[in-house]
């Protein structure tokens, strides 16, 4: 499946954004993740099913100071 996520074109066999995550190494409690500029919340990530060409973003807080 060909993703757009934050802004870079992937190609992979995820077919859940849960799965995408897995996929990309992306874990925790604190990422924010929208398909198509939609939140989806954490408890909606496993059942949240991806299609051909959808835009993901996934933001995770940064230190700073």
């Amino acid at each position: 499946m060909k993703l757009m996520v934050n802004g870079e074109a992937l190609e992979v066999a995820a077919t859940t954004l849960a799965e995408l995550l897995a996929v990309l190494d992306y874990e925790g409690d604190w990422l924010a993740t929208a398909v198509n500029s939609d939140l989806v919340h954490k408890a909606n990530r496993a059942g949240f099913q991806l299609s051909d060409g959808d835009r993901i973003e996934i933001l995770s807080p940064m230190q700073g100071g």
